[in-house]
């Protein structure tokens, strides 16, 4: 669904809303069901694209796909066709489509080998593997990488477990190594491993699987290694990301907002990330409300400098809020500095914020200062093109708040990470329309 929105602004948002299940959680899940031969039912899966193209292709290798539902689907991995994987047709697909790497880990751990092409995905800067085959290498497989045709491949007569401490807490790299080892001989010790909820959430869906995993919630996964996996029963969390977009979403646009069942237990620190804004949150069993607020005042240090809001490892700020945190500062009242550390192109949409009026100076590719306008100015509407999925949100926030009528192109990359968007915020009376 590409295309174009067009966007009326400073239409405050007021109602109810339900987040959708995680997209990074899905991505991972849905490949974990390539471990084992019995049927495994996931519940509350996100109608996204990136979702479904990942459901196509476990079909076209083999996976046995039906739905009940646009939100709860049926795999059963019986039949793995592996020629598939040399076709032109999966290094298409799997190549747009960067979540479709975590296939590599279980069919390593199930079949002993494991093909893939350059992943593609947002454009936000560089995306390394190399955490992913350094572990795949530690459990005893044989890495090979054909330049000439960007082809990556791995492959083990036998995996064996391994003291391995990543050199980075990659959240996709664990979640490979993680699903590689569950069924390799011995016990495994994974270091320095992300913990974010969605790897929290693969690890109970593995263990009802059958895989022995201590260490949950934590970086040290300590993984003994079992012969098989059955099927199981998952229910994916609420995404964060859309919960803190709907945050910013209310604050931009002054209106009166609850977010429904936010899954407030799993949201770590964003919470208290957006009343350092000096948004005002009232957190109620499972939902969020945010009311109407005129004005908002970003917090400073003790000192009096200026507060930075930065990435993190979780428990830390994930990455993928920053560039909500960005649009929400231009029309605070105060100064903030973004500091993403992760990757060095995922600010670069600044200058559309600029032309829209905002106060920002792009300090270098991983840092901006927010100078905001207090609402004092309204942002101006104006025509933008989306360049990844979460600067397209924070776009979308941004014209939402704006005066006039702005158009984004590009949406399909909206769509990739958020379902029925245009639809479910014209619920809450935002004025948008899909060209």
């Amino acid at each position: 669904m590409s295309g174009t929105f067009r966007i009326e602004g400073g239409h405050p948002l007021n109602g109810s809303i339900t987040p959708q299940g995680a997209k990074n959680e899905a991505l991972q899940v849905l490949c974990a069901t390539l471990l084992t031969t019995e049927e495994v039912v996931i519940d509350n899966i996100p109608d996204i694209l990136d979702v479904n193209n990942l459901i196509e292709l476990l079909g076209c290798m083999g996976v046995k796909v039906w739905r009940e539902g646009r939100h709860k689907c049926h795999f059963q991995a019986e039949n793995v066709d592996l020629d598939y994987l040399q076709t032109d047709d999966f290094k298409r697909r799997a190549s747009s489509l960067r979540g479709s790497n975590m296939i590599m880990g279980p069919l390593l751990a199930r079949f002993g080998k494991a093909f893939y092409p350059k992943p593609g995905g947002d454009k936000i800067g560089r995306r390394r593997l190399d955490t992913h085959f350094y572990g795949f290498t530690k459990l005893g497989a044989k890495f090979d990488f054909d330049f000439g045709q960007f082809f990556y491949s791995v492959t083990a007569d036998d995996l064996h477990g391994a003291y391995i401490l990543l050199d980075e807490a990659s959240v996709t790299g664990t979640a490979n190594i993680l699903m590689a080892a569950v069924m390799a001989k011995g016990r495994t010790t994974l270091y320095n491993a992300a913990c974010e909820p969605y790897l929290q959430q693969l690890c109970k869906m593995l263990i009802a699987m059958g895989a022995r995993i201590e260490g949950v919630g934590s970086n040290l996964l300590t993984i003994d290694g079992v012969d098989s996996l059955g099927g199981c029963q998952h229910r994916i969390w609420p995404d964060m990301i859309e919960v803190g977009s709907f945050i910013g979403m209310a604050a931009m646009t002054a209106g009166d907002v609850t977010i429904r069942d936010a899954g407030v237990e799993q949201l770590g620190i964003i919470p208290l990330a957006f009343e350092r804004m000096g948004i005002g949150l009232e957190i109620k069993g499972d939902d969020i409300h945010i009311p109407s607020q005129s004005h908002y005042t970003i917090d400073s240090f003790i000192d009096g400098s200026i507060m930075t809001v930065a990435d993190a490892p979780w428990p830390g700020l994930t990455p993928d809020l920053l560039s909500v945190f960005l649009v929400v500062a231009t029309q605070a009242k105060g100064s903030v500095l973004i500091h993403q550390k992760m990757f060095e192109s995922r600010l670069f949409f600044v200058d559309k914020l600029i032309d829209m009026g905002a106060k920002i100076i792009l300090c270098d590719p991983h840092r901006a200062t927010i100078i905001g306008l207090d609402r004092e100015t309204q942002l101006r509407a104006t025509t933008m093109t989306s360049p990844d999925i979460r600067a397209g949100v924070a776009l979308l926030i941004a014209a939402l708040s704006a005066q006039g009528t702005s158009t984004i192109h590009n949406i399909e990359q909206i769509d990739r990470g958020y379902q029925y968007i245009d639809k479910r915020l014209a619920d809450l009376g935002a004025v948008i329309s899909r060209l």
